[in-house]
């Protein structure tokens, strides 16, 4: 038994439809609202108040804790993304970056099929004679922090490509300014900016300098610290074939030399796996395995 002095707990929300309404009236129309007497201040008044203002508290308690736990300037998944892709290369294993093996159902021309061999991993260092002179001068401003690279031959081992990582020394906005400067200025497409194969010694691929690269592609990311880049010519150590940037190699109708032998294709598709590979890696939170 309650009285007006003992307020009654907090009445739940209404759930289902409302009651009917008294006094008739068609499904189609409502029927006014009787006037409503003056309200005066009892106990049930002020507990619905003092539920109102309990729940507004709870309210703002809770988005208050969010911003204690995360902090007002927590990163965003986004910005810790950035972060992690500049150390990531330290933690992710050289297999996963560079698998010994790759294989695509439809990188080739027309959607062939392709598989390709790591012959070599370049041990990781600095980008000194990695570029083009001009090349290297378009990339300083990022910064080099580090350069990984791999080569591989196709199943015939009759073509050969290096894929590279190069890790910035830049921010967000550093990685931005250089894109639209690659963007705007043609500069991936430029047969004078192209990056230097990787040659290991004792592999189909040792014969494979600047004279026989053929086809490349470079690629700037602007979500995580790092260009990606692949060069591709043949295994024979030919010389003489005019080297095509690869989206113009894998482009339809294309009937260059480049295009005509898969080069185009070999160099983005093992960019693609590798830029892919990488982004993956940064993607994954600190404390587990990338």
């Amino acid at each position: 038994m309650s009285t007006e002095a003992d307020a009654p707990p907090c009445p739940a929300a209404p759930m289902g439809a409302p009651p009917a309404v008294a006094g008739g009236g068609s499904r189609g129309s409502i029927p006014p609202y009787p006037a409503r007497p003056p309200r005066h201040i009892t106990g049930r008044t002020v507990a619905a108040a003092v539920c109102a203002v309990l729940g507004t508290g709870l309210i703002a308690g809770a988005l208050a804790g969010s911003w204690l736990v995360d902090g007002p300037d927590a990163p965003s998944a986004t910005e810790a993304s950035y972060a992690r892709g500049a150390t990531r290369w330290q933690e992710v294993p050289v297999d996963r970056l560079f698998p010994p093996a790759v294989h695509s159902d439809a990188a080739g021309p027309g959607g062939a099929a392709r598989d390709w061999t790591r012959l070599g991993v370049a041990p990781d260092g600095d980008c000194t004679g990695a570029f083009d002179p001009l090349l290297a001068r378009a990339l300083a401003p990022a910064g080099c922090r580090r350069l990984l690279r791999a080569t591989y031959a196709d199943a015939t081992s009759t073509r050969v490509t290096t894929v590279g990582l190069l890790i910035t020394d830049t921010g967000r906005a550093g990685m931005r300014a250089l894109d639209h400067r690659f963007s705007d200025e043609h500069l991936d497409e430029r047969t004078d900016l192209m990056p230097r194969p990787y040659a290991p010694a004792g592999t189909v691929a040792e014969h494979f300098g600047d004279a026989q690269r053929a086809s490349w592609r470079i690629t700037v990311l602007t979500d995580v610290p790092a260009v990606v880049y692949a060069v591709t010519g043949f295994a024979d150590g030919r010389t003489g074939v005019p080297p095509q940037p690869a989206p113009e190699a894998v482009a339809r109708g294309a009937t260059t030399v480049a295009a005509q032998a898969g080069l185009g294709n070999d160099a983005t598709a093992l960019a693609a796996q590798l830029e892919r590979g990488y982004r993956e890696a940064a993607r994954t939170p600190d404390g587990e395995t990338p």
